[in-house]
């Protein structure tokens, strides 16, 4: 029985496993849900460390995906036009990757 357990907590985590262009993703989705969000909106947002959201976020941004705006002294940011049509390709992308897992 014990191993049983143990071989279905290992199946669990893998499937929890995101590349990182789910990370993208997530984020530029909590950001279009949202509107204006700060950074520990996305991190809590997109389940991670606020830390490592930052590094997720700082390359969305160099990238073109997400603009960073000053709103009261704090910055918040919105998803750009690239980063939406990043977004769609990528839901569609991931209908076909289940399509094919069936």
């Amino acid at each position: 029985m014990l191993c049983i357990i143990v071989l279905e907590k290992r199946i669990l985590s893998e499937e929890r496993r995101r590349t990182k262009y789910d990370i993208y993703a997530d984020i530029i989705e909590i950001i279009v849900k949202k509107g204006l969000c700060s950074l520990t909106r996305i991190s809590y947002g997109a389940n991670m460390p606020v830390d490592r959201a930052k590094k997720e976020v700082a390359f969305l941004v160099s990238h073109g995906f997400i603009n960073e705006v000053i709103v009261g002294g704090s910055k918040k940011y919105r998803a750009t036009r690239w980063g939406l049509e990043f977004l769609e390709a990528f839901k569609r992308m991931r209908k076909f990757f289940a399509a094919l897992e069936q």
